[in-house]
């Protein structure tokens, strides 16, 4: 499998589980309608675990912008392939988006709320602010990206599960600093799903808040960026 095929597929799998939770969660009928925050953000931690797993080997998981762009900016990997890296990870999010969609199609269009609908795609934030909302994906992504970082510092491995700890990271991520955006800490991870939603034919759907989309492109860059130079700094 090429890196390409890796990233895109590793994507698509976390798109269909971690979007696939959320809607299990949020959409009316189904066995799960109702699990609230615990069960999503571990469905979201799994669904890293699942797709670093499942990829590594091939692209190196890295599955996010921000983590392709701070391990360039740290030289652990070549600027050359950033963007060949980002168009795999847009089109995975937007396929796996899909999939997901379609398995809860029937729920979708059992669901009224045009609001619930767009929350299975896409995040918001719980209480509308620009410049807080923006922190908080900065600050959860400069989370991310340090601890991933330190974690492959780290001389001590965990064999097939070194994906493990990454898992692990979004999900204490999510607990602990996902209340206020719903924690997208991944651009493509908003951004995919959010094109899919404007695009679908989605019974009722209402708008894809586009003038909030900006936030978690943004606001994880920022994380990132900030995350990588911390680390070269510390690693001097």
């Amino acid at each position: 499998m090429t890196p390409f095929l890796g990233e895109l597929l590793g994507s698509a799998i976390l798109l269909i589980l971690g979007q696939g939770v959320v809607a299990n969660v949020v959409l009316p009928k189904t066995k799960g309608n109702g699990g609230g925050l615990i069960a999503i953000t571990l469905g979201w931690g799994m669904a890293v675990f699942v797709a670093v797993y499942c990829v590594s080997a091939a692209s190196g998981a890295h599955l996010n912008p921000a983590v392709t762009i701070a391990l360039a900016i740290t030289g652990k990997f070549e600027w050359s392939l950033v963007p060949s890296y980002l168009l795999a990870q847009l089109l995975g999010a937007m396929l796996g988006s899909t999939i997901s969609w379609f398995q809860y199609r029937q729920h979708f269009d059992e669901q009224a709320s045009a609001a619930d609908k767009l929350a299975c795609f896409a995040t918001s934030p719980a209480i509308k602010g620009v410049g807080h909302a923006l922190f908080s994906e900065a600050i959860g992504t400069f989370v991310l990206i340090i601890g991933g970082l330190m974690v492959i510092k780290g001389s001590n491995s965990l064999g097939p599960l070194d994906a493990l700890p990454a898992g692990l990271l979004v999900l204490a991520i999510g607990l602990s600093l996902g209340g206020v955006t719903g924690y997208a800490i991944n651009p493509t991870r908003d951004l995919g799903p959010r094109i899919m939603h404007s695009i679908l034919p989605i019974k009722g759907k209402g708008g894809s808040d586009w003038g909030y989309a900006w936030i978690p492109v943004v606001g994880p860059i920022i994380g990132a960026v900030l995350a990588a130079l911390l680390y070269q700094v510390l690693s001097a």
